[in-house]
């Protein structure tokens, strides 16, 4: 028999099994090395590791443990821990460590075996699995959407070694993701994961459910032909400020007012408003820095309050659209400047900085920051970005950075 032993116990005492347990392994004067605690559907799966410096007492601890979990209605196993296995265990602290997120609406044993298939296959151990979302209400539709609230699931994977090839399970990753309607967020583990303090955002069609210039087209008869001109812009067929120089000259002539009444019915994207909320009570800062027009960016960060905006200025005399921008244009390269800029005013790193974007003028301030998220994205970009979400709204960034459901009630009281 070797000092080190572990200890696992399973039953529905609750806090009182714990509670009993512990205050056995006291009176035997056992050094606790390693402990987790779990309760699934009101059962308990209690685990230690327990170094004993007297092995003399052993099988008398075992029997009280043995009797105890019987009384209580659970059940006990002793494994003996050799020394190299120990060495082992120790050894695995220092490994790299990563975290594995899974988003959609709900989440089905077939995608979460497959994640755990591709883990192992690259040679990863798994070493914890939590539920970030909340309990499911079996007495709903639950693929249904009720009220403003749509479904959502989450389970986060904690794995830890050295990958056989971090690029391939990355790809890999994204393929099972088309694959079975799934997003899986995929990111080191580490002081900065945990330390975010600046989220910036894309505009249209990331921060709202619209491309505001599309609007603006229709109201000037040119809807479809700037549309087009949009999707190609957006999906890095052509170049940006050449395309955007093109659909602001088809808005020459519209009325002012126009803008205001676009302004005022500009839908949210899922999850804005809630995700907005927390970030500010967590002490988040936020941005918007759109290739978009700064008239509607004020608007919003009114409305939701955003600290800094970032867009092009649209011209406008004697209350009219000239179809010219005044100043510089915000595309690709300009909006990771920004992004930088700001970062330093708030005296934080890159590593420390969430950029979330849908375009390909999106993918320079996505590959700086620390955590760089394809929101409902284009797939040019979604190949190419850190992290995706397609399949739940805005506030699944949440998950991605650990935030629970039951963290939310918290902040909301």
């Amino acid at each position: 028999m070797n000092n080190v032993v572990l200890i696992q116990i399973t039953g529905r005492g609750g806090v009182g099994l714990t509670e009993a347990v512990l205050g056995i392994l006291a009176e035997f004067n056992a050094s606790i090395l390693d402990i987790g605690q779990s309760v699934i559907h009101e059962t308990l799966n209690l685990g230690l590791l327990v170094e004993l410096r007297d092995l003399s007492h052993f099988d008398i601890m075992k029997a009280t443990l043995e009797e105890m979990s019987s009384e209580k209605g659970g059940d006990v196993s002793f494994t003996d821990v050799t020394t190299e296995n120990y060495q082992h265990w120790v050894g695995a602290h220092s490994r790299e460590r990563y975290i594995v997120t899974l988003l959609s609406r709900r989440i089905t044993a077939e995608q979460l075996a497959k994640v755990v298939s591709l883990i192992n296959e690259e040679g990863l151990e798994i070493f914890n699995i939590n539920r970030l979302s909340g309990r499911v209400d079996l007495s709903k539709d639950n693929d249904a959407e009720f009220g403003n609230q749509k479904p959502k699931a989450s389970v986060e994977l904690l794995v830890r070694g050295t990958a056989k090839n971090i690029g391939r399970l990355r790809e890999q990753f994204l393929e099972a993701a088309n694959e079975m309607a799934i997003d899986i967020g995929f990111q080191k583990d580490n002081a900065y994961r945990r330390n975010r303090r600046l989220v910036v955002f894309d505009m249209d069609s990331t921060l709202i459910e619209a491309e505001v210039i599309d609007e603006l087209a229709k109201h000037a008869g040119a809807g479809e032909e700037v549309a087009k001109i949009t999707e190609s812009a957006m999906a890095g067929e052509i170049d940006f400020k050449q395309s955007f120089k093109k659909r602001v000259a088809y808005l020459k002539g519209l009325e002012e007012s126009v803008l205001a009444e676009i302004a005022e019915s500009l839908p949210l994207s899922e999850g804005a408003e809630q995700l907005i909320t927390a970030l500010k009570a967590l002490g988040y800062k936020t941005a918007i820095i759109s290739g978009g027009f700064s008239y509607f960016g004020r608007h919003l960060q009114k409305k939701l309050g955003i600290d800094y905006i970032y867009a092009n200025e649209l011209e406008i005399i004697n209350g009219k659209v000239t179809g010219e921008v005044a100043g510089a244009i915000v595309d690709g390269q300009r909006k990771a400047e920004l992004l930088i800029e700001i970062a330093r005013k708030e005296k934080i790193s890159l590593e420390q900085v969430i950029a979330v974007g849908d375009g390909a003028n999106d993918l320079d301030m996505l590959a700086l920051s620390g955590l760089g998220i394809a929101f409902r994205a284009k797939p040019l970009v979604k190949e190419n970005a850190k992290q995706a979400i397609s399949t739940l709204g805005l506030d699944g960034i949440l998950y991605l950075l650990g935030v629970t459901d039951w963290d939310l009630i918290g902040l909301n009281k």
